[in-house]
């Protein structure tokens, strides 16, 4: 069974902190919006560090993190942006007192390192959706799930697929997943985690096509994917080929790997570096329905 971190109430205080790049601008609409639901913003030193490309050294990003890890009046940790970093500094990092003392923390892209850490060692659920850096271009929806995924309200998913590489069926299990690129980074190592009986959500950016090739017959060989029980994919976007075209599309390449595997697949689920970015539950208990068009999905 996972740990699910105590859901948000007015009056909580969540910390926001930069475990990857630094940031471009101020976080003003994040910061009223999460003070619009009646939350307490605490800021990390890392909001306004600069090194390099990093918010921050290695020290100072650990350094900020423990002690949101470690502060019991903090209620949920939020990654202000993704980028590039967070491997850096997660070994650098004692979670331990998560698996007493949960918390929730929310973030995506480089932030599914963080997921998956938590997940592996302490069996954790935690939210993959918008950070601060996307809350201005977000979708009225992806807000709406967010808010819902913190303060535990119903949240279900329901949507149409644009093309015809759906794969029908239903099926439950625990949720996990996230950036396809951090997945493959993660294999063989402490954050590494059983993707047996799982549905696994997938999405990923600025990718060359023969690199999402490349990454998902890794996680293929690395025995991921063959004993799932369902594949979610997400926003696959900035994809590039080269000039000598690959001769696949990202659905192709995705459904030449696991079309023998007998479980649903749908593509085009509403998550990953898009505006319309719907907040999943990591580590949840996940119900889904796969026709050949229509999904939907909840946690019920």
């Amino acid at each position: 069974m996972s740990i699910t971190p105590p859901y948000l109430k007015k009056g909580d205080k969540i910390a926001i902190t930069c475990p990857a790049k630094k940031l471009p601008k101020p976080m003003t609409d994040a910061i009223n919006l999460l003070q619009s639901w009646g939350l307490e913003v605490v800021l990390g030193e890392t909001v306004e560090a600069s090194y390099h490309q990093f918010s921050g050294d290695d020290a100072l990003r650990a350094r900020d993190m423990q002690r949101f890890v470690d502060d019991d009046s903090i209620k949920a940790i939020i990654a202000a942006r993704g980028g590039y970093g967070t491997i850096r500094i997660i070994d650098h990092v004692n979670f331990d007192r998560m698996a007493t003392h949960s918390k929730w923390v929310l973030g995506f892209s480089d932030i599914t390192l963080l997921h998956s850490h938590l997940y592996s060692k302490y069996q954790l659920q935690s939210i993959h959706g918008q950070m601060p850096v996307n809350i201005p271009d977000a979708s009225a929806q992806s807000i709406q799930t967010l808010h819902k995924a913190l303060f535990g309200e119903d949240l279900s998913y329901e949507y149409t697929s644009t093309g015809n590489y759906n794969i029908s069926g239903e099926a439950s299990g625990t949720l996990v997943g996230g950036n396809l690129t951090l997945l493959v980074c993660s294999l063989g190592s402490v954050s590494d985690f059983d993707y047996n009986g799982k549905i696994l959500f997938i999405e990923d950016v600025g990718e060359y096509l023969y690199s999402i090739d490349r990454l998902v017959r890794t996680l293929d060989r690395a025995g991921k994917l063959k004993n799932l029980a369902g594949l979610i994919v997400g926003g696959f976007t900035e994809i590039k080929d080269n000039d000598i075209p690959f001769g696949q599309t990202i659905e192709e390449i995705i459904i030449d790997v696991v079309k023998d595997y007998g479980y649903p697949v749908c593509f085009d689920f509403p998550a990953g570096h898009i505006s319309n970015n719907q907040s999943l539950v990591l580590g949840s208990t996940l119900h889904l329905h796969i026709d050949k068009q229509e999904v939907t999905a909840n946690y019920k």
